[in-house]
């Protein structure tokens, strides 16, 4: 281990498949290995091999492969009470597993040996001591975590202290403080590491829980006293309500805190790192997640916004780009004159801070936020807005009229819709059939206009949503409906508002439509 090196223990392929609707196949876990490896993590935990057939099925592929940066470790616990390691068969499977490094739990807290694990403290040590003095036997680097190793230093330090030295004593290389109910303070975490530091003289390593919502903070407590391994998991998955968020610890071990971890040319993939992992774990990217989220490096406020424009370090607590990141200009009722200029350079559209337009796309940006609009999350239609106050836009077509209707009985149901477009001087009268009324208006008016540009063949909608503004005034109430659009390359958002849903979802499609048209 090279001198104040922070190595990166990740646990997302078996601590994290914990947390509730978080599963991963073998095909799934090996291809996150994979991409964490290619990050520059030092550990990655793929399984408890005494758990379950798949995570034995992954460390045999895992054996097959080649890792550049991360060493492959198997989770297990300490032997069973009154059975030699040798002679347990989940510690044989560990063996088995064929990875190097094995990292073990073991009970630290006093409430745990005599009441779960229902046997004496001076077994407990054995069993620890034990396991660990056979895996080194068998060769294996191993890593002990203490389980509820805080809990139970406040419940007795000379016990938990007992239980960390036996632990050194049998050869581990690591004994990481686990704070497994994740009820910790920073400020206890800090002095108990502080503790084990004074007493024991192998490495220490952290692992926290984020049940109050200290998961990260706690570990960056114990960095600062002395430990060299932080364990969590990729966008804090976990049991309740998560493990410590690597995603989060990483850049502020690296960067607030200047110690080295991952290389700061691997950090720039963080972000990429955690979108993948939420793709293949088929869960939905936390836009509020510090660093890597969406937001945050939105700005929204226009005093933010302009102070941003001048001085981006103002009101970013650093560059969005060294962890893969991007500044976000939001554009809503909130807006200044700054929001509408770097929001439009944003897009491509050029307009300069003095041009006379901007008042006018600000008042209007405002007017249709007020009527119910919402321009933060359909961009497209922004942009038409921004390019039709500029002059910017021909229309490429035009709606001469429309017609849906919907008939048939209790079993089955028709949805048809009818279009009339003009281009130019010429015109197309079509219909088509849908699932409903929507997705019939929507076929109907790209089969009227593929004729004319056929680059709308690859156009489809990909998602639909409405949302009802003021449900107090009953079937009177505005609609607001929001449809993501993609040509299988790009994506884009619009919106349309209108007490009559058909209404709102038609100016959504056609903002759609000519969003698409104007690109080249």
């Amino acid at each position: 281990m090279s001198k104040g090196l922070i190595e990166i223990y990740d646990t997302t392929l078996r601590d994290g498949t914990q947390g509730e609707g978080v599963s991963f196949s073998v095909a799934d876990k090996l291809r996150v290995a994979e991409r964490l490896d290619a990050f520059g993590v030092h550990y990655v935990e793929g399984g408890w091999p005494g758990s379950n057939p798949k995570d034995i099925e992954f460390f045999k592929q895992a054996a097959k492969r080649k890792w550049k940066h991360a060493q492959i470790a198997a989770l297990g616990s300490t032997r069973r009470k009154k059975v030699k390691a040798k002679d347990d068969p989940q510690v044989k499977l560990l063996i088995d597993a064929k990875t190097p490094v094995v990292t073990i739990f073991g009970k630290t807290w006093l409430l745990h040996v005599k009441e779960v694990l229902r046997t004496t403290p001076a077994e407990n040590i054995a069993m620890i001591a034990d396991t660990i003095a056979f895996l080194k036997k068998n060769g294996r680097k191993v890593i002990y975590d203490a389980e509820h190793a805080l809990d139970g230093f406040k419940d007795d330090p000379e016990y938990a202290m007992a239980t960390w030295k036996a632990a050194e004593a049998a050869g581990a290389d690591f004994v990481v403080l686990c704070d497994t109910n994740g009820g910790t303070l920073p400020s206890e975490v800090a002095a108990i590491t502080a503790e084990a530091r004074a007493v024991l003289a192998c490495p220490i390593g952290i692992h926290t829980h984020n049940d109050i919502g200290l998961g990260v903070a706690n570990a960056l407590a114990a960095v600062e006293q002395g430990a060299t391994q932080v364990q969590g998991t990729i966008n804090g998955y976990g049991e309740r309500t998560g493990n410590c968020n690597l995603t989060s610890a990483i850049p502020n071990i690296a960067l607030k805190m200047g110690r080295r971890s991952i290389s700061k040319a691997r950090l720039k993939k963080l972000r990429e790192v955690s979108r993948f992992v939420d793709e293949v774990a088929n869960l939905v990217p936390d836009r509020h997640q510090p660093w890597v989220g969406g937001t945050a490096f939105a700005h929204k406020g226009g005093m933010h916004v302009n102070a941003v424009q001048k001085v981006a370090s103002s009101f970013e607590h650093t560059n969005p780009e060294v962890v893969g990141n991007a500044r976000r200009i939001l554009v809503s009722d909130l807006a200044g004159r700054s929001n509408i200029v770097m929001k439009a350079q944003e897009m491509g559209i050029r307009i300069a801070n003095d041009a006379p337009e901007l008042k006018g796309i600000l008042a209007r940006v405002k007017e249709q936020e007020h009527l119910g609009y919402d321009y933060e999350g359909a961009e497209g239609s922004l942009a038409l807005l921004i390019r039709k106050a500029l002059g910017r836009v021909e229309p490429a077509f035009d709606l001469e009229a429309y017609h849906v209707s919907m008939r048939g009985d209790a079993a089955n149901h028709v949805c048809e819709a009818t279009v009339k477009v003009c281009v130019g001087d010429k015109s197309a009268h079509t219909v088509a059939n849908g699932d409903g009324p929507v997705n019939a208006l929507d076929q109907a008016l790209r089969n009227a206009l593929r004729g004319f540009y056929p680059v709308l063949k690859q156009v489809r909608l990909t998602d639909y949503k409405v949302r009802i503004l003021n449900s107090t005034t009953g079937t009177a109430a505005k609609t607001r409906v929001l449809i993501e659009s993609t040509d299988g390359k790009d994506r884009w958002y619009t919106v349309g508002v209108n007490e009559n849903i058909i209404e709102a979802s038609l100016q959504a499609l056609l903002d759609s439509i000519e969003f698409r048209l104007l690109k080249k």
